[in-house]
């Protein structure tokens, strides 16, 4: 039986509009920093791709600066600046906070946005946080699957990678308002605005310009509707058959394709090999950290131990997800828990 991908949140499979975009920009040859003929026409796809990005953000009154990806944003926004954050960050971001916010049921709690760095989503557990005015928001998870614009949200910056909504992996951006004060850390020939010397990779660009409209589109529509009634399947079937199953933010606001669940006793990396075997492609957690739950991120944060933490599994939807898919991961994992369950009690 074919294989089902569950880790949408790891990473989503490219979408058809950005393999396309890329095809095409192959036969641009030009570099943007060209000025003759074909180095206009590799510019024109540079700003235009700038475009359609900032369209999909809502971010009209920002500059936006192509990166690799969420990381390097992290460290070229955060980077010798006091700023604040809380143990459900992403580590890209955690490397540079101080993590002292603390987190009531689920919840960041912040006095001072002005200083505060807070995530639109955890890619862990998939709760949303509120982040109106903060320094600088992470939305690489929340982008596309829940409504988010730069210019309304009044946040300082934010980062984003292409690849969890569709686009290539090694391209992402730094979002600022017009002509934000950003030193460079890579520096050079003074590409993108200054801000991030070296040749723009026009390929991957325009693939992630295509894919943002297309997740934007999506969103728009109400795609991710039908994804969280899925999610919604998923956990019922899992509870129904094993009652002390713990769904991590079930009752809080989620990503509609995010469900966390902890099952003591049995270690989160140990499920993920089992149901690999089985035949679907699930998380312990961020794909940044090994595979694995950070002992002393995201979940003790939110107040579990580390005990049971290490016992956490994520599945992460996709738009392509179907109801049959869910069920039959959801059986595959039954079965496997009350195997383990019955040699336990044996």
């Amino acid at each position: 039986m074919a294989r089902v991908y569950l880790d949408h949140n790891a990473t989503a499979p490219v979408r058809a509009e950005a393999k396309a975009a890329m095809i095409a920009a192959m036969d641009i040859v030009g570099n943007p920093s060209s000025v003759h003929a074909e180095g206009r026409a590799a510019k024109k796809l540079l700003e235009q791709s700038r475009a359609d990005i900032s369209d999909a953000l809502g971010a009209a009154g920002a500059d936006i600066v192509f990166t690799s990806g969420a990381t390097e944003s992290a460290a070229l926004i955060l980077a010798d600046r006091d700023l604040m954050g809380s143990g459900l960050e992403h580590a890209a971001v955690a490397a540079w906070v101080d993590p002292v916010l603390p987190v009531v049921d689920g919840i960041v709690q912040v006095d001072d946005p002005t200083r505060a760095v807070v995530q639109l989503a955890n890619s862990e557990t998939g709760l949303i946080q509120k982040v109106d005015g903060v320094a600088v928001t992470d939305i690489t998870q929340g982008f596309g699957r829940v409504p988010f614009a730069f210019d309304w949200s009044g946040v300082g910056a934010a980062i984003l990678s292409a690849h969890k909504f569709g686009g290539p992996k090694g391209v992402g951006a730094l979002i600022v308002p017009a002509g934000a004060d950003v030193a460079a850390q890579i520096k050079g020939g003074g590409q993108e605005m200054g801000r991030r010397s070296g040749t723009e990779n026009l390929i991957l660009i325009a693939g992630f310009a295509a894919a943002a409209k297309a997740a934007q589109k999506d969103l728009t529509e109400g795609r991710w509707e039908q994804v969280a009634q899925f999610r919604n399947i998923l956990e019922k079937a899992i509870e129904d058959a094993i009652p002390d199953t713990i769904f991590v933010g079930q009752d809080g606001a989620r990503l509609p394709n995010t469900s966390c669940f902890l099952s003591s006793g049995w270690k989160g990396e140990t499920q993920v090999m089992a149901m690999d075997l089985a035949g679907f492609a699930v998380s312990a957690g961020s794909a940044c950290s090994s595979g694995k739950v950070k002992i002393g991120g995201v979940l003790p944060a939110l107040g579990y131990s580390d005990e049971l933490a290490s016992c956490a599994l994520r599945v992460s939807l996709g738009l392509d997800t179907t109801e049959d898919d869910v069920l039959r991961f959801a059986d595959a994992w039954v079965r496997k828990r009350k195997k383990i369950s019955a040699a336990a009690a044996a």
